[in-house]
């Protein structure tokens, strides 16, 4: 008998959230954007330059529609499996440009944050690494129904952080970037190919199992 077809590769977005050039959140997706693609995951390197979109205004949207930037983001989105954003930290939150984004891709239905695994990381001079802006970065991605990984990273005294080849400066750190990323992958393969648990939203602790799907946002 014939061996069965292997699986189709698990597919991730990379998504820089910085805009700046010579962005350090940039050469942080590229680096995890390599630790994807060792895995044998089929990845997908983005910027969010390449997705431009005017602020969310909900006259806009009804006399035009969705931007042609929000349309492409949604359709990369809704391709993957998993995405991972590098996003720097702006006033100790996310960036406007990033929110902005997230609120306009909302618009589109179905929204393609539901159900999605996410991988949050940061690279920053500062010596949180960005960290206080992805804490802020979890409460729309979640309220929309990602399933954001809870180790995040967060590379401190980013300017100094590279090596020439594109690796962390700190091998610890290199390590452990590396087994953050696979281990939300294997994460990722587990829930979209043996699915086996009944996905479900509990308002607070108290829930019966028994209780109904909640609707929310991400519907």
């Amino acid at each position: 008998m014939a061996d069965a077809a292997a699986p189709a590769p698990t597919r991730v977005l990379v998504l820089s959230a910085s805009l700046r050039a010579d962005s350090l959140n940039t050469r942080l997706a590229s680096l995890v954007a390599r630790l994807v693609r060792d895995t044998g995951a089929a990845v997908e390197l983005a910027r969010m330059g390449e997705f431009p979109m005017p602020l969310y205004d909900a006259d806009a949207e009804v006399a035009e529609g969705l931007p042609e930037g929000t349309r492409a983001l949604r359709d990369r989105l809704a391709a993957c499996d998993a995405f991972v954003i590098a996003s720097p930290e702006y006033n100790a939150s996310l960036p406007g440009g990033l929110k902005n984004a997230i609120d306009w891709v909302s618009r589109a239905g179905p929204q393609p944050f539901k159900d999605k695994h996410a991988l949050l990381v940061s690279a920053s001079p500062s010596l949180v690494g960005g960290n206080r802006g992805l804490w802020a970065l979890r409460i729309p991605l979640e309220h929309l129904g990602t399933r954001v990984y809870p180790d995040m990273f967060s590379l401190a005294r980013a300017h100094e952080g590279f090596s020439d080849d594109g690796d962390l400066a700190d091998t610890g750190l290199q390590v452990r970037l590396t087994e953050a990323v696979t281990s939300f992958l294997r994460l990722v393969e587990a829930d979209t190919r043996y699915v086996c648990l009944q996905r479900r939203w509990y308002e607070f602790l108290g829930d019966c199992t028994d209780a109904p799907v909640t609707q929310r946002a991400q519907d």
